[in-house]
């Protein structure tokens, strides 16, 4: 007996009948609610209004509004447009269905429970597509207003000039074009699986699909909509197989030879690039079988086809290329894979310009050598750094403090005056230090630090103390004091101030008392206006900047004061060194901060996480790491910026002219980095190489300083960056700058230079020495040069050296005596200068005595070969090792000594003899002019010595000269 069953209309437009009265709330609660709601979402409105506002006036105030505005309006167009996209996508498939629904449903269960939905939903149908379509547009909107970085890129986009060697496209393709790419594939397919959820679940609910009911499971309307879908998102995949290819190029994967290796091997290369092409063409006959149902109304060859492409994924592009890496690759892995690996090597080289390195070998002289040459070499060769910047700072802030309220950084920097090492330090505002702290107190009165103070890097002054050259408060010295000492912007200073105002702030105290001033910069916002303060007291969320009476006519409010965050505010694309350090140039003080472009789409180069690459035995507490979890594969020192310490302007200067990120990002933004050669003279003299770069290439080069692809494979080459032997936390060792003269260089004085050394993995003894010419003044600037140790002779490493140290009677018997009346000592960097075939290590030993808060100099540990020292300065720690006195030539202002004139030797010529005359004069006036603190007449003095001294030079070389022949 057949099914009885009768139709019954859709009941579309819900239920009609008597309707339940309800009470209505009063005029006077309506009215009430009415303005609650107004008021509720006036305050959202202004708490968003707020946030931009407040962005707005910072970024106008430091006149990088065009910043602001690129990245709102990118923002704001990629919200709209994928917005817009996302909603009508979803909203159209949802329109779509209801309109192919069946105009009569069959009575079955399943149908009555869903006509009582469907009589619910029927009055709000509208509203509820467009809340929606409206919910994921904008969520989809907002995903792509994130994705404004690689939308700028891919409009922006500059060529690198280089291509990739397995598909021969520029390099730009994998960086700018393929994210770009990527992201809109991804969108795709949301929008696809979106789409396709939207219809399935309107189809079921009006009765185009059907669970239990009898009859066919789907109407031929719902079988077209939902296969056309079906079709769309398996041409996306096709179109992901097809992007898959490109993307082995810059792929991650695991591999022996190298960690985060990138780029194809030759299973890549044999086996998923074929699969992928096979993958694409299948993909599309599936997709095609898909459209094909909107005319056969039926399921079974898409079906098939679906499975097809299922089942030839896992085969080909999994199964197949596993056999081929198991009995092709694994027998013969060397032959196989060195094609790939001298791409990779060659491409990893380029991306982190390491493949200018220069490489040689050290082999150590097997001549005696003639110890008063060797003593020449050790006082010539290198302006040995005795003053540790990572230890002195307490010396810094116990004789220089002045205040409770001003501090030095715990990691002092190293630069170079007038051709002298030197350690140099701000004093900064220390919020913990005030004696009271209050609102007022902590954002009025107590506002800025004040004054530079500087030590000379490789003497010491009395009892071990540093040899200040700029010094008290005000500061003064070598420096002179005719500059802004004031530090309005630093690295300690993380607070917002109010300034400018009726509030005085408090300037510095000496003998007379306090000293007031009132800001007179244009940095920072005014807070002339009630809509400013009520948008700031709201950011800040304190309430008193809205009605306080310390802030009136002229009062600006000054926050994002570290230079690290206003450069990454105004320029956001640029990766940060973790070490700004400051200057004093043109008068003001200004911070100096190296900032990078980095790239994850290098086809080929391996890649590295930025912030385990810059980590070392500083970096836990003392400084920060750079991009601690950004993952990169191309990186270049792009752009110099400066922040000045008084009115925290900032400048981003072109550093690399040839980077083609750098130029890709300019294109994006015109205007916010100037030319190279607007850089001035005085600020070029205190550029120097960046230590985060150096650490990223010199961990790179622990293996690709190896060019041959068998002997990289092998890993017999292989390297370690050596822990730091000065302490027990087994990190790295950090990197040291010092001037010296390196084996190989062009130049033939010293360079300013940053060092590091290198052991063998599970080893430690040394296997290199690594130098960069770190001085933007010479030629060879960024010059790489790496010293291979001889191998059949192994090289003490600095833990063996460290080992030597404590372990040798006389110098274990000497720091246990140091360390007695509960006395500490630290060790402090231990520096390591090629001479003559073997390495010179130089450690300084200071002392923190237990009455004493900070650590004196009080000997230097000194070992080259089989010689160790352990003496009082650095000139007798020499002259034991070397087995020779110090050299009685003239030795230049810049050279190492113990702090003690070097005394000019007979003169042989009259004019020698005049010139080392008054040489002496000078060295003699310098010193009476540094005791009176006359500092003016200090300058003319080292200026004279250095003239005398030129002219000395110069007789000798014509002395020495020979005479023609005849």
């Amino acid at each position: 007996m057949p099914t009885l069953a009768f139709q019954m209309p859709d009941r579309g437009s819900g239920p009609s009948g008597p309707r339940m009265r309800v009470g209505r709330p009063s005029r006077r609660a309506r009215t009430l609610l009415m303005t609650l709601g107004v008021l509720a979402v006036l305050g959202m409105a202004f708490i968003m209004f707020a946030g931009f506002w407040t962005d707005w006036l910072w970024f106008r105030s430091v006149k990088y509004s065009s910043v602001f505005t690129t990245t709102l309006w990118t923002r704001i167009g990629l919200f709209a447009v994928f917005g817009l996209l996302m909603a009508g996508a979803v909203g159209f498939n949802i329109w779509l269905a209801h309109r192919l629904r069946p105009p009569l449903s069959a009575m079955s269960v399943e149908q009555q429970s869903l006509d009582r939905y469907r009589m619910s939903v029927a009055p709000y149908k509208k509203w509820l597509l467009l809340g929606i379509s409206a919910l994921v547009g904008m969520i989809a909107g907002a995903s792509a207003a994130g994705q404004w970085k690689t939308w700028l890129m891919y409009v922006n986009g500059v060529p690198f000039g280089k291509k990739d060697p397995q598909f021969g496209l520029d390099v730009s393709f994998y960086a700018f074009d393929l994210p770009w790419y990527r992201f809109l594939l991804g969108f795709g397919f949301a929008a696809a699986v979106l789409s396709v959820i939207a219809a399935v679940v309107v189809h079921y609910l009006y009765g185009g699909l059907r669970v239990t009911s009898p009859g066919a499971r789907a109407t031929a309307a719902a079988t077209g909509h939902l296969s056309v879908l079906l079709g769309l998102f398996v041409t996306l995949k096709a179109v992901a197989y097809w992007l898959d290819r490109y993307g082995l190029a810059v792929k991650s994967s695991d591999f022996k030879a190298a960690d985060n290796w990138t780029g194809l091997r030759y299973v890549d290369a044999n086996a998923y690039l074929p699969a992928k092409t096979i993958l694409v063409a299948i993909a599309a006959i599936c997709a095609v079988l898909f459209f094909a149902t909107l005319w056969r109304r039926t399921w079974q060859l898409p079906v098939i086809g679906f499975g097809l492409m299922v089942l030839s994924a896992i085969l080909i592009g999994g199964l197949y290329p596993a056999i081929v890496q198991k009995f092709q690759v694994q027998p013969n892995e060397q032959a196989k894979e060195s094609p790939y690996v001298q791409k990779n090597i060659q491409a990893t080289r380029d991306a982190y310009g390491i493949d200018k390195s220069d490489v040689t070998d050290y082999p150590e002289s097997e001549q005696e050598q003639d110890k008063a040459k060797l003593r020449q070499e050790a006082a010539t060769t290198a302006s040995i750094r005795l003053l540790d910047p990572n230890i002195v700072s307490p010396a810094f802030q116990q004789l220089q403090q002045v205040k409770g309220y001003y501090a030095f950084p715990s990691t002092l920097a190293v630069d170079r005056y007038n051709g002298q090492d030197t350690v140099i330090g701000l004093r900064e505002l220390n919020i913990g230090g005030i004696p009271k702290n209050n609102w007022i107190n902590d954002h009025f009165k107590y506002t800025h630090g004040y004054g530079v103070v500087a030590a000379k890097g490789t003497t010491v002054g009395d009892q071990g103390a540093p040899d200040f050259t700029q010094s008290d408060l005000p500061s003064r010295g070598q420096f002179g004091t005719d500059f802004e000492q004031r530090i309005y912007y630093g690295e300690r200073t993380t607070q917002y101030s109010i300034v400018g105002g009726p509030q005085k702030e408090l300037d510095y105290s000496d003998d007379k008392g306090e000293k007031e001033t009132s800001y007179e910069g244009k940095s920072g916002v005014n807070l002339d206006n009630p809509v400013n303060r009520a948008a700031y007291a709201l950011a800040f969320s304190e309430p008193q900047i809205l009605y306080s009476g310390a802030i009136g006519d002229g009062s600006r409010i000054l926050y994002n004061r570290t230079p690290k965050e206003r450069i990454e505010a105004v320029a956001p694309w640029l990766t940060i060194d973790g070490a700004p350090y400051p200057a004093v140039i043109d008068g003001r003080i200004k911070w100096i901060v190296d900032a990078y472009t980095t790239t994850n789409g290098y086809p080929y180069a391996s890649r590295t996480t930025l912030g385990q690459s810059t980590a070392d035995s500083l970096t836990n507490s003392q400084r920060a790491v750079v991009a601690q979890e950004n993952q990169v594969n191309y990186i270049r020192n792009s752009v110099k910026a400066t922040v000045d310490a008084y009115d925290g302007a900032v400048s981003l200067y072109q550093w690399d002219t040839q980077d083609p990120v750098l130029k890709t990002w300019m294109k994006a933004f015109p205007g916010t980095v100037k030319p190279k050669s607007e850089i001035s003279k005085p600020l070029m003299d205190h550029l120097r190489y960046p230590q985060d770069l150096f650490k990223v290439q010199r961990e790179l080069l622990t293996r690709y300083h190896v060019t041959d692809p068998q002997t990289f494979l092998s890993g017999s080459e292989a390297w370690a960056v050596p822990d730091d032997p000065t302490n027990k936390a087994g990190t790295a060792v950090p990197p040291y700058y010092l001037s010296l003269k390196t084996p190989g260089q062009a130049e033939k004085d010293q360079v300013f230079s940053l060092t590091t050394t290198f052991t063998p993995n599970e080893r430690d003894n040394l296997s290199a020495f690594m130098s960069v010419n770190a001085d933007p003044g010479s030629k060879d600037y960024g010059k790489i040069r790496i010293l291979k140790m001889p191998t059949s002779k192994p090289v003490d490493g600095p833990k063996q050296v460290q080992s030597k140290f404590q372990s040798e009677p006389k110098i274990a018997e000497s720091i246990r005596l140091l360390r007695g009346g509960d006395s500490e000592v630290e060790y402090g960097n231990l520096l390591a200068v090629p001479i003559e075939g073997k390495m010179l290590y130089v450690e300084p030993v200071y002392v923190r005595s237990s009455g004493l808060k900070y650590p004196l100099l009080r000997k230097v540990l000194v070992t080259y070969g089989t010689q160790t020292a352990f003496e009082d300065t650095l000139d007798k720690a020499l002259n034991v090792v070397f087995g020779a006195e110090a050299p009685t030539t003239p030795v230049p202002p810049n050279q190492p000594g113990d702090g003690t004139a070097q005394q000019p030797p007979a003169p042989q010529d009259p004019t020698v003899k005049a010139a080392l005359s008054d040489a002496q004069k000078a060295i003699e006036e310098a010193d009476k002019a540094m005791k009176a603190g006359d500092w003016a007449a200090y300058g003319k003095a080292q200026a004279d010595l250095q003239a005398a001294l030129k002219r000395a030079i110069d007789a000798e070389a014509k002395t020495a000269a020979p005479k023609p022949a005849g």
